[in-house]
Formats: structure tokens, C-alpha cells, sequence
């Protein structure tokens, strides 16, 4: 498994090679999200809407194996482009290292110049809802791990 800083570093060098070029690097965002995995419509629920994007994003989250999984969708291609990224970098990681690691990628790919105001606002938007999921994703498995077989706490002696 790779780390969020490896994960980001292998997005930079991708980008590197676009040059900065503005069609290609939208085409390339565009290409991304038709690439990510179908969400499932029963996911698709206003509980799951991302709050703050100028487009519909859903973003769902679940716990396997210790290890927090994402799912998204957006209604436009660009959007869905950048849910794809960020779902890349923190799907299969832990709800600890989510919450810590922030992201880098961004900056370094000059993404502010091909997104937009509305959308950068939308990203950081989808960011927190990440990071979220992953403090309560968190929190959750602490609980159950306190957790007996039978729902009852266990107690050392």
C-alpha cells in the first residue's frame, strides 16, 4: 500500500508532464473521472452530498480492514476528475493517517489555474468531508475495539 505522500508524489509527476498545458490538463482531469469506479446510485443520497460545491459531488466512506474506502461521483467531468484524484490519494489508507496528512498535490500541480475559484472552493469542501468521514471512521473503530464479542465492554483485571 502506498502512503498519501507517495500517492500525491505519483499525481505531480503526472501533471509534470502536461507542462501546464490547460486542454490537456482538463482532458487529463476528464479522463480521470471516467476512469473511477461507478458509484452505486443507492449511494448517491442528499445525506452524501458534499456540501460547498458549486456541483453535485457525493462522497461516501466505509471501514475494511482498518483501512478507510471511498466512493464518489459528481454530475461534471472536471469535478468528477478532481473527486478521482482525491479519492486516489486517501482511499485504502488509515482514518489516523487521513486526518493527519494534508494535501500537497495542488500546489505543486498548479491546479488553481485550471479549476476556477468556485471549484478550488469546492475541493477544499470535498477535502474536509474526508476528513471527516475519517475522524468519525476513527472514532468508530476505537469504539468497537473497546467492544466485547457480545457488544459489552471488556474488562482487564
Amino acid at each position: 500500500m502506498s502512503s498519501i505522500a507517495s500517492v500525491q508524489e505519483e499525481i505531480i509527476d503526472e501533471f509534470s508532464i502536461l507542462d501546464g498545458d490547460f486542454e490537456m490538463t482538463i482532458n487529463y482531469l476528464m479522463e480521470l473521472g471516467e476512469q473511477m469506479p461507478e458509484m452505486p446510485e443507492a449511494l448517491k443520497t442528499e445525506e452524501n452530498i458534499v456540501k460547498g460545491c458549486q456541483s453535485k459531488v457525493w462522497l461516501s466512506a466505509n471501514l475494511e480492514n482498518d483501512k478507510v474506502k471511498f466512493t464518489g461521483d459528481s454530475n461534471t467531468a472536471i469535478t468528477k476528475g478532481l473527486v478521482s484524484l482525491l479519492i486516489r490519494v486517501y482511499s485504502n489508507q488509515s482514518a489516523e493517517a487521513i486526518a493527519k496528512e494534508e494535501i500537497t498535490f495542488p500546489d505543486k500541480i498548479g491546479m488553481n489555474r485550471f479549476i476556477g475559484t468556485q471549484r478550488s472552493n469546492g475541493f477544499a469542501a470535498m477535502i474536509k468531508q474526508i476528513k471527516l468521514y475519517a475522524v468519525a471512521l476513527g472514532l468508530q473503530q476505537t469504539a468497537n475495539n473497546k467492544l466485547g464479542y457480545y457488544g459489552c465492554r471488556t474488562v482487564n483485571r
